[in-house]
């Protein structure tokens, strides 16, 4: 399985490329320059050393070209849109995986939705129907996935319009070691992506006793 994480340069990108590879995943490291994703991937490969699954590093579109199914999007809120609406016509076909969170520049502990409601949403919006968007990996944070010698340390709340998308997608999410659950439509992306904001405050703040903390979800009379 070949697959594309646009934004795969930037702290989340990079922790995900490392832990696919070592689930034997061969991992495109997409950027708007290539030579920066090229640069990256030499790097992240050099600390992994020899792995099940490779990372290269290509631009953009050429990431998204070689990916078989899955293109994963971890930029920046800030190039959401515009990075969506470059690659609109190359992602026709393909399931984006959007991990984005709309986080307000100045105040990471704060969300600012699109008008769609959720960068999930948006990025639905702005493809079309002609591609499948599932959101998810929003509320892990960048440290936790670099962390690589550690597992991830909480469940992954999924979301989507297309169920086939979704189906398809939590076998390789869990590939990660986490454990999916299908929180619903896109819509429920509302409240997944404002628990990242929560999550950064209770991570930062002094009154609690850690930094890196993610959700889990215990099933009934399991502590």
């Amino acid at each position: 399985m070949k697959i594309a994480l646009l934004g795969g340069t930037g702290p989340q990108g990079r922790g995900l490329a490392l832990r696919w590879a070592l689930a034997g995943v061969d991992v495109i490291v997409g950027s708007r320059q290539r030579e920066k994703g090229e640069r990256i991937a030499e790097e992240l490969t050099e600390r992994l050393g020899k792995s099940p699954g490779g990372i290269t590093g290509m631009s953009n579109v050429e990431a998204v070209a070689e990916a078989d199914e899955f293109v994963i999007l971890t930029v920046p809120y800030g190039g959401h849109r515009a990075t969506l609406e470059s690659l609109k016509e190359e992602l026709k076909g393909k399931i984006l995986i959007d991990v984005v969170v709309p986080l307000a520049e100045d105040n990471p502990k704060k969300v600012i939705m699109p008008p769609e409601g959720s960068a999930t949403e948006e990025a639905q919006a702005i493809l079309g129907d002609e591609s499948a968007v599932v959101g998810a990996l929003h509320n892990v944070s960048a440290r936790v996935l670099d962390n690589i010698s550690t597992p991830i340390n909480c469940d992954i709340l999924m979301c989507g319009n297309n169920k086939k998308a979704k189906d398809e997608a939590s076998p390789l999410i869990e590939k990660l070691g986490v454990k999916v659950y299908n929180a619903g439509l896109a819509v429920s992306a509302r409240a997944i992506e404002h628990l990242t904001a929560i999550l950064i405050r209770l991570n930062s703040s002094r009154e609690t006793p850690f930094r890196h903390a993610g959700i889990k979800i215990f099933p009934e009379n399991e502590s």
